[in-house]
């Protein structure tokens, strides 16, 4: 444990040692190109950027629910058997949110493709 600890700290360090340098070696000059907002690969407020499909959005944000929601799977594996019951109960309310959002996406047509 305390080598993982070290390991942490000096690695932190160096980090903060790379943008103290920086801060203090690296250049100055400013460029007003360099100052305008860039986005997506567009200039900024470019008027024929054409919009995103609303699908896509909702699709985006499905995957964030199941996908992103699952990696909560790994670790609950690690710990099912020293904690037991109450591990369990803890996953069966995780599930139960996990399966109204998917009723929720379901019901208004999320998962429906054109």
């Amino acid at each position: 444990m305390l080598e993982l600890t070290l390991a942490f700290l000096v690695f932190g360090l160096l980090g903060l040692v790379m943008v103290f340098l920086n801060r203090l070696l690296g250049p100055r000059r400013t460029n007003p190109t360099k100052e305008t907002p860039f986005e997506c690969g567009s200039p900024y407020l470019q008027k024929d950027i054409p919009p995103v499909p609303l699908p896509y959005a909702l699709v985006a944000l499905v995957f964030l629910l199941f996908d992103i929601e699952v990696a909560f799977f790994f670790p609950w594996a690690l710990v099912v058997r020293t904690l037991g019951g109450p591990a369990l109960i803890a996953l069966a309310g995780y599930l139960a949110v996990l399966a109204a959002g998917f009723v929720y996406a379901w019901k208004k047509g999320f998962l429906e493709w054109e």
